[in-house]
């Protein structure tokens, strides 16, 4: 008998770049540890505020004491709302005539933001301009939405610095494709490139040139390594550029500031009315966000600002001495391999293209290094789980890749595992080299 035919979607789906390693991983049947850098899964304890929420659920006045779990309005709870407002101005932003949607992860924001400014694609409505390398899922929801992307590309210096491509190529690339909104990410994933403020408002000023969305993808907002007051869309002024205010469109999340990767609570923060109130309208399809999440995350909205500057430097903190250290000992234990400068956010690029053969293709050593690598490491085996790039360019068929010789490596493990990194892919690219 015939199964159903599945979608043409379907067909051809294949994981996220960023899952892959852990999904092949899962396939192996011996003891080897796996060290996983794969995916940005931090492995930090909340805030303590949101720990207080999460250990006292069915206690005293907690909404849920008597074992109801009942939904909340679409938008979300009041609390939780308010949590993600007070977060953005205690990093010293503006917040009048902001409106926050709740949301199902960050990742749940980006599709409403996809289906919300873009069309389908042979429509006649206009693509989503992402800059390259840009976060994968992008691609990946535009894809599952019927939208599509078009990009500009950075490159990777020698020097391990991804720099801003010249605003001039961006406006061609604006000209020749027609974007109906601009993605930028700060704080960036994958590259750990830092947008600064003088970034933003050339990008702000394109935007509203070519009237253009411009989101800002903040998830990693306070994790910058470089000085100064953090970098954001909301500090954008009318005065820098007239016409910016009522097109903006931020990200927000529990994920990565507040290390709450699995509540999957997101919020989608605008200074549209109108975006606001038919985002909320399309939601309501998914009825509301998880209510105990919301709970656990609406702590925050009772954290004051001075206490809130506390928490952010202790993360900088923390991710500056482990990147640095980590980032330092793959140059070292690999030579020639350039590793991206850790300027924000919580990754680096890792290329071994002066440090490789010729025709590496970093998917067949991910999977390598998923499927059958191992390392001894005091006496029992490990290996390492890190993203191949390629997926996160959005580059023709048939066209170089720069992403082919390129990997992205998360900083989230405990730093003890950390340090086994550098060790970790140094050896397994070696073993890997002397099998092709």
């Amino acid at each position: 008998m015939k199964e159903p035919k599945l979608s043409a979607h379907f067909q051809g789906r294949k994981p996220s770049a960023i899952r892959t390693a852990q999904i092949e991983y899962m396939k192996r049947d011996d003891d080897t540890d796996a060290v996983n850098t794969a995916i940005g899964n931090v492995s930090l304890p909340m805030h303590p505020a949101m720990q207080d929420r999460m250990r006292t659920l069915g206690e005293g006045d907690s909404p849920f004491a008597d074992g109801v779990v009942k939904y909340s309005a679409t938008v979300g709870i009041e609390e939780a709302r308010d949590a993600f407002i007070n977060i953005i101005a205690s990093s010293g932003l503006p917040t009048d005539g902001l409106h926050a949607q709740i949301t199902d992860g960050g990742s749940a924001a980006m599709e409403l933001l996809v289906v919300g400014i873009c069309g389908p694609a042979g429509s006649g409505e206009k693509p989503l301009l992402l800059i390259d390398a840009a976060y994968t899922n992008y691609q990946a929801l535009a894809g599952r939405t019927g939208r599509s992307t078009v990009s500009v590309t950075r490159s990777l210096g020698e020097d391990g610095k991804f720099t801003l491509p010249d605003i001039e190529k961006i406006e061609e690339t604006i000209r020749a494709t027609d974007p109906a909104g601009l993605v930028v990410i700060p704080y960036d994933n994958p590259t750990g490139h830092y947008y600064n403020h003088e970034a933003m408002v050339s990008l702000a000023k394109l935007c509203v040139e070519y009237n253009l969305w411009m989101a800002s993808d903040e998830a990693y907002r306070e994790l910058y390594y470089m000085g100064g007051a953090p970098s954001s869309i909301w500090r954008i002024t009318e005065d820098e550029v007239p016409g910016i205010t009522g097109r903006r469109i931020s990200i927000e999340t529990a994920s990565k500031v507040w290390n709450a990767c699995g509540l999957r609570i997101g919020a989608l923060v605008t200074d549209s009315e109108q975006f606001h109130t038919r985002s909320v309208a399309e939601f309501t399809a998914n009825l509301c966000t998880n209510v105990i999440g919301q709970h656990i995350f609406g702590s925050l909205a009772h954290v004051g600002h001075d206490e809130l500057q506390t928490w952010y430097g202790k993360q900088r903190e923390y991710y500056r001495e482990l990147m640095t250290k980590v980032s330092g000992g793959l140059k070292e234990a690999v030579p020639g391999l350039i590793v991206s400068s850790p300027d924000a956010s919580i990754y680096s690029v890792v290329d071994v293209r002066n440090a490789a053969a010729k025709g590496f293709d970093a998917m067949e050593f991910v999977l390598f290094c998923a499927r059958e690598g191992k390392v001894d490491v005091d006496g029992k085996p490990h290996t390492l789980l890190v993203s191949p790039m390629a997926g996160f360019y959005n580059i023709p068929a048939g066209e170089p890749n720069p992403g082919k010789t390129q990997m992205r490596i998360s900083y989230v493990d405990t730093p003890q595992r950390m340090a086994l990194v550098p060790r970790l892919f140094a050896a397994l690219l070696k073993e890997y080299e002397s099998r092709r």
